[in-house]
Formats: structure tokens, C-alpha cells, sequence
């Protein structure tokens, strides 16, 4: 025997069913009305009233049947749903690759952020769980991504879409039902329960929107291609019509909800207004009054569906006790452009194999009850389930994949636990230029789903329990000297072990190679590159010696490649009596393009730039990229020119 409870705004239904072989049999069922406004738009305010009512149906089930009742099915209100698209943007670590575990992180933290900006401005349901979430787009760099796992980049952006539920909603019915001794065995939403048996799974390849038109809200759910795709919710509903019958015929609220109740089985209505005046009034004169709020109701309802499914439905189907107001489906279907036979009222005739062995609520206000006993029924699990997060329990709404990485945001989970985080960094000036040193990863998150090791993608299920060892902080960085300069890079003159870094201080004082580096450290050094700089070093003149680096004589502006044996020999011949042989000449002899060339000039400080006054290359042709080089490096135009320089010029 499955015990149902349709917790509404207006009314509360108890059902009794079984299920006997394909046939849902109603054995009792107990309708009892609030006696003052206890629920809003599917949220309980007022939860001692609900438990008085909700004792005096249990009480009269347990009569019929003769024994107490320990479990119960029950929905929670879908016009509570709320869907909310996001954007969230995380700095990245630019030299670590993206994987799997670092974008379900952001978009935990994104789902976190539309959470709190849902709940701006919104007192009475301030904490939501998410119900399921569309990562919309991914962007690298400000750039469009496809897929950001395996890349690299500064910044990742991602747009999400997520569907939220209060979690007041889902608590509220468990606290009233632990407060009546009842164990909540299976737990749905409305839409879900009533779209079970409103439109069977046979028929959602079709695009039907159905209309659940409540006293506060309007609910709807889309199918399409054997599923359904959206959800939405409308504001207005049966109290506008009621309010607007109030104001007309000056009725208190419980009056006109009465007289509304009635419309829809035409003929003549009696009513006594505020005053105390009787009428009797004619069903569709009444209509003309209200007209407006009607056609209201209906605009509205034709505008969500329009907004959630992009275009009119093929058929829509209305339930609810709202939806049979005399002339909504026809300004429904023609708001929609629809024939009118496409928006239909449906009913409990409507629900195949059912059986009913008592009197039970006739008419489309019966279709969300039923559907939570065919739900209850068909399910051997309910659509909440309840998991352990580090030992604490959460109720999840069970969706088809749902992940550990769900329960997390159920719980507002920091999800920047999970990610490693570097230890403090280190900044210093290393010859003019700022050095970042960045410290040591820590270790990242380890998640346990029943003590064996899972991750964010792990599948869950009721009663597992998730433990979370949060991701560490690694170590500072330490740095010495000798990890910024390289103190082994050496070479050798005349056998001699020369160091190629020298005179190096840190903030003016004597540098050691085993010195820790403090924040902000300024680091000085000279460096021995070429043989000008060896000339410096060892304080000598190149005019008055000939040098070899590897047993090939140099100029001056020779690099010195590492490990390099260098030989320094002073010369024999008279420096005096050289520069006078170089006076006498009446050119320079250099080497051009590999071959050897005499400049005949007596011009003095001759430049790289003067070389084309003695060659035939035409620079204005263009054929290529132009190469100059001047002894094995880049020339520049102005560069000085001396004997034996070797000079490149050609087209690449």
C-alpha cells in the first residue's frame, strides 16, 4: 500500500494505492482545505498549520484501513525552480596544463556564484542546491574554446546555465512529516509527477508544453524528442482571476474563490457581496467581467512556453484546477496561433490503467496526486537521495549522472580546497630585470566515495558517503645564489679556471654561492661574454697580444662559447712600427661574403655603411630578407669597421 500526499495551496490530498499487475488501483483517498493561507506558490510559511491538516488526513486513512502508516510519497512544489545563467573567470597558472579536475572546479565556483546572486533580494528562500547545470561555452584567454583540457593559458572563462531549487522547499516537507511520525520514502517535484501521467513517455517525441495552473503560479513543462527539455514558471494563475472576481463584485477572497470554482459549470451564479446584497447573475456575464484578467492568465502562459521552447508547441495540455476557467484555452491557443482543439484540458479519465475503488478528485486537479502514486509506484528509488559529505548529511535531487562533484555544491563547498596551491613566492632584480621564483605545488585534493579513491566525476547514489581530504599548500620558495647564477660555467686562459660571472653583490655586499635570497633582493653582476670583456677582466690591452679560443686566433668582439681553452700571447713585434705600416696604407683589408677585399680609401673611421661605395650589391631590388653581418653577429650600419673584419652581405 503507497501513501501519497499532494501538499497544495489550497488543499491537501491524501491517497492509498496499490499496484496490481499493470493496473494502479486507488484504494482511499481524503481531500482536507487549509482553514487559513498557510502555503504561497508551493512554500510553506506556516508550517504548524500544515501539520494539523495533514494529521486529519493521515487519521482518516488510518481509520479506513485499519492499521498506522509509516512512509509517504510526496512532490515538491516545481514552481519553485529557478534557472540562472553565469559567468565565472578564474586566473590560471600559465605553464600547467588544463585537466578535467581544474575546469570542474571553476565550474563549481561558477554554480556557487549564480547561487548568491540568485538569492540577492530574496528573503524567503535564501539557500538553494542546485537541480542540474549546462556549461554553455568555454573561453582561453578571452578566446572561444571548444574544449579547454590539454591547453594552456592566463585566464579560463565559462558560461554556465543552472536550474535551482530552495532547499527551504524540500526541508519544510520533512520537517512536517518527521513532526506527524512519517518517513519520507519517495520525494519528486510536481512537474515531474504530473507530466508521469499527463503525457506518458509514449508521447514525449512530441513537442507538448503542459500547464499546471495553480492558485499563486503557473507551472510548465516541455517535451520534445522522447524527453522533457525545460521548465518554466508564470507569475500569474488562478488568484489573479480570483482577486479580479473579488474587486468586480465586491467578494471577499474566500467568496470569489468559491464563485470561480463554479464557472466553469455555466447557468446562473448566486453570490452575497461584502455588503450583504444577494445576486444571481448569469455565468457569462460574469466572464465579461473578468475578461481581462482571463485573457491575462492566458498571455502570460502562451509567453513562457513561447520563451522556453522558442516557437508554439504542437498540443498543449492544461491541468490543474485553475485550467478550466471557460475561455483560457482559447486565448491560450490564440495567443499561440494554435487551432483551439490543441489546448486541452486533461483529466483523470485520461490516465490509463487506473482503477479507483473510492471517490477520488475528478477533473485536472487530480493529475498531480495520481502522478505521484505512478511515480512512488514505478520507482524503486526515490528522485532525492541522501549521501554523507565528511560525515554530514545531504539531501540531492537525484538526477541521471549525478556526480560527487554535485554534492559538493550542495553543500557550498569551497571548491578552491580542491586545487593545489603554490607556496609564497620570491621577487628579486637580477641585473636591472625582476625574477619571480615561485614556490613549491602542494598536493591536490583527494576525494573518497565509500573509502575508495574517486574523483569530481566519481557516480554517486543514496547512502554513500564522500570524504574530502583538502588539497595542500606547497613549500615557499628557497632560493640561494647559486640557483639564479651559474657559478661552475668556467673556462680556461693560459690553464687558468676563469669564472664568467664576477663581481657579484647582493645590495651592494660580496655575494656567495650558498646565500639564501631574501624578497626584494637587488643581485649586481659582470659577465665575461666576449674577448673585449676577458681584455677587461684581465686588464690588458688586445693591440699588445694575440688570442686563440680553441687554437683559433679571435678579434675582439669574439664570443667566448663555454668551456673554452684560451690562449693569451703577447706580441713580439713593435706596436709603434705596426700602427706606422697602417698609416702608410691607402686602404683596409677585410673579408667580404668569405673572400678577401682591399677598401682602397684613405678615409679614417670608416663604417659598416661605407662597404656598399666598394661592392656591387643593389639594396633597393628586393629579393628576400637582407642579411648583414659584421664578425658573426648582427650589423649595424654605424658599426665601426677595422682591419680584417669579416663582413656577409646577401639576400635570403
Amino acid at each position: 500500500m503507497i501513501f501519497v500526499l499532494d501538499i497544495g495551496t489550497r488543499s491537501i490530498v491524501g491517497l492509498l494505492g496499490t499496484l496490481q499487475g499493470d493496473t494502479i488501483v486507488i484504494h482511499h483517498a481524503v481531500t482536507e482545505f487549509h482553514k487559513k493561507r498557510v502555503i504561497y506558490d508551493g512554500q510553506i510559511h506556516d508550517i504548524e498549520g500544515v501539520i494539523e491538516i495533514v494529521e486529519k488526513v493521515k487519521t482518516q486513512l488510518e481509520e479506513k484501513i485499519g492499521f498506522s502508516l509509516k512512509e509517504v510519497a510526496l512532490a515538491a512544489a516545481g514552481r519553485a525552480l529557478k534557472t540562472f545563467e553565469t559567468t565565472i573567470e578564474k586566473e590560471i597558472d600559465e605553464y600547467k596544463e588544463i585537466d578535467r579536475h581544474l575546469v570542474n572546479s571553476v565550474e563549481i565556483e561558477g554554480i556557487q556564484q549564480a547561487q548568491k546572486q540568485l538569492q540577492i533580494g530574496d528573503e524567503e528562500t535564501r539557500n538553494y542546491f542546485c537541480v542540474g547545470h549546462t556549461p554553455v561555452n568555454y573561453y582561453l584567454n578571452d578566446g572561444l574554446i571548444t574544449n579547454p583540457i590539454g591547453h594552456r593559458g592566463k585566464k579560463l572563462k565559462i558560461d554556465i546555465l543552472a536550474t535551482f531549487l530552495p532547499k527551504i522547499v524540500v526541508d519544510s516537507l520533512y520537517t512536517v512529516m518527521e513532526k506527524v511520525g512519517l518517513e519520507v520514502s519517495y520525494l519528486t517535484l510536481e512537474p515531474i509527477a504530473a507530466i508521469e501521467v499527463a503525457v506518458p513517455q509514449n508521447m514525449r517525441l512530441l513537442n507538448i508544453a503542459l500547464v499546471d495552473i495553480g492558485a499563486g503560479t503557473s507551472d510548465i513543462a516541455i517535451t520534445k524528442d522522447g524527453t522533457v527539455i525545460a521548465y518554466e514558471m508564470t507569475s500569474t494563475a488562478g488568484d489573479e482571476i480570483t482577486e479580479e472576481l473579488a474587486r468586480q463584485l465586491l467578494l471577499d477572497f474566500d467568496s470569489a474563490e468559491k464563485l470561480k470554482c463554479n464557472l466553469f459549470k455555466g447557468g446562473k451564479q448566486s453570490f452575497t457581496d461584502i455588503i450583504g446584497i444577494s445576486y444571481e447573475m448569469d455565468t457569462e456575464e460574469i466572464l465579461d467581467k473578468i475578461q481581462s484578467s482571463i485573457e491575462l492568465v492566458g498571455k502570460e502562459i502562451a509567453d513562457g512556453i513561447v520563451m522556453q521552447n522558442g516557437k508554439s508547441p504542437s498540443v498543449i495540455f492544461l491541468i490543474g484546477g485553475g485550467s478550466q476557467i471557460p475561455s483560457l484555452t482559447t486565448f491560450i491557443a490564440d495567443y499561440l496561433t494554435l487551432p483551439k482543439e490543441r489546448v486541452v484540458v486533461r483529466d483523470i479519465k485520461t490516465i490509463s490503467n487506473l482503477q479507483w475503488e473510492t471517490e477520488v478528485i475528478q477533473g485536472p486537479e487530480g493529475i498531480t496526486p495520481i502522478g505521484i502514486m505512478v511515480k512512488a509506484i514505478k520507482n524503486k528509488s526515490t528522485d532525492f537521495i541522501e549521501v554523507k559529505i565528511n560525515n554530514k548529511k545531504v539531501n540531492l535531487f537525484k538526477t541521471e549522472n549525478l556526480k560527487v562533484s554535485d554534492a559538493l555544491i550542495s553543500i557550498g563547498f569551497n571548491p578552491r580546497d580542491l586545487i593545489p596551491k603554490k607556496g609564497g613566492g620570491l621577487e628579486i632584480t637580477l641585473n636591472g630585470q625582476d625574477k619571480y621564483i615561485y614556490g613549491e605545488y602542494g598536493e591536490p585534493a583527494k576525494i573518497f566515495v565509500n573509502d575508495k579513491e574517486g574523483h569530481l566525476d566519481t557516480p554517486i547514489d543514496n547512502n554513500d558517503k564522500i570524504t574530502i581530504e583538502l588539497a595542500t599548500v606547497g613549500k615557499d620558495a628557497a632560493c640561494q645564489l647559486q640557483d639564479v647564477i651559474n657559478f661552475q660555467e668556467t673556462f680556461l686562459v693560459n690553464g687558468e679556471k676563469i669564472n664568467k660571472f664576477y663581481d657579484i653583490k647582493i645590495n651592494g655586499m660580496e655575494g656567495r654561492p650558498q646565500d639564501f635570497l631574501k624578497e626584494k633582493d637587488k643581485i649586481t653582476y659582470k659577465t665575461i661574454d666576449t674577448v673585449r670583456d676577458l681584455c677587461v677582466f684581465l686588464n690588458l690591452s688586445f693591440q699588445d697580444h694575440i688570442i686563440y679560443i680553441d687554437g683559433d686566433k679571435v678579434s675582439i668582439d669574439n664570443k667566448i662559447p663555454k668551456k673554452s681553452e684560451i690562449i693569451v700571447d703577447k706580441r713580439k713585434d713593435n706596436p709603434c712600427k705596426e700602427q706606422e705600416e697602417k698609416t702608410d696604407k691607402t686602404g683596409i683589408d677585410i673579408i667580404y661574403n668569405g673572400e678577401p677585399l682591399t677598401l682602397p680609401t684613405t678615409k679614417d673611421n670608416l663604417i659598416f655603411v661605407d662597404v656598399f661605395n666598394y661592392v656591387d650589391f643593389d639594396r633597393t631590388a628586393v629579393k628576400g630578407k637582407l642579411v648583414l653581418k659584421h664578425n658573426n653577429r648582427v650589423a649595424n650600419y654605424t658599426d665601426p669597421l677595422q682591419e680584417g673584419d669579416d663582413i656577409w652581405v646577401y639576400w635570403e
